[in-house]
């Protein structure tokens, strides 16, 4: 499979429009709208099944977008979320992206089956840097094929932080022509987080053809609404409490 190499401006021109300062001015308006662009997330590997409760318990109170928890706790999650409404979200190949792809599909399969709605997964990072284009697309399809069937969205995590420009451009173009759902800056658990400058790149090959989440590193007001107005349309956070506390303050 051969990718053409463009140019984000190139890609812009094509892709629709996202109009990010009307969508933050709109989120800002108010705790509610701000709320339900929250991931609220929890995937330390310490964290303990009282932890995960709260924070189950915090998104059905806050009407956040989802509960973010690790594979291992979907089945809590659920059951503390069912009549809740809220969605459960959790991970897979995390946080290397470098699994089986198999064993990617057959996770999401699993998952879907204890009730997550959310599957973020990230992408072989190795496998892109190697150019191994159409393995890389295979790698997601075999996912989003399987949360699409039983009615879940896949966000794909690219990890930014190791990727270069053109890297972050091809992958993103692999990972919409797969059907993802969302476009995802990052893990968390690499050298860096979502950047302004990477979610306006991500939005831009991304227009209105998917989402854009940014996660890692977001800990106040002032850095959800850098990366909304950059372009995101979903924000990943574990302080998602306390910035909604800044929002009713401030």
């Amino acid at each position: 499979m051969t990718t053409k190499v463009v140019t984000l401006e190139e890609v812009e021109k094509e892709n629709g429009s996202f109009d990010a300062v009307a969508f933050s001015q709109q989120v800002l308006s108010s705790g509610r709208s701000l709320a339900a662009v929250f991931d609220h997330t929890l995937l330390k590997p310490e964290a303990t099944r009282e932890q995960v409760i709260k924070l189950c318990e915090e998104a059905a109170e806050y009407r956040f977008a989802c509960a973010m928890v690790n594979p291992g706790w979907v089945g809590t999650a659920h059951t503390v979320l069912a009549s809740s409404g809220v969605p459960i979200g959790t991970v897979l190949g995390f946080p290397l992206g470098a699994s089986l792809s198999v064993s990617k599909r057959e996770e999401a399969v699993e998952l879907v089956k204890l009730g997550a709605h959310d599957l973020d997964m990230v992408l072989n990072i190795g496998m892109l840097k190697s150019g191994m284009n159409e393995r890389v697309q295979q790698d997601i399809r075999g996912v989003v094929e399987v949360a699409h069937e039983a009615g879940a969205i896949v966000k794909v995590i690219l990890e930014t932080c190791l990727l270069s420009v053109e890297e972050k451009l091809r992958a993103s173009e692999l990972v919409i022509a797969a059907g993802a759902d969302f476009l995802k800056t990052s893990t968390g658990f690499s050298t860096g987080g979502a950047t302004p400058a990477d979610v306006a790149l991500l939005r831009g090959v991304a227009g209105s053809r998917c989402g854009v989440k940014a996660s890692g590193g977001i800990r106040t007001l002032a850095d959800t609404r850098v990366m909304l107005e950059a372009g995101a349309n979903r924000i990943g956070a574990s302080a998602s409490v306390n910035i909604l506390r800044e929002l009713h303050q401030g």
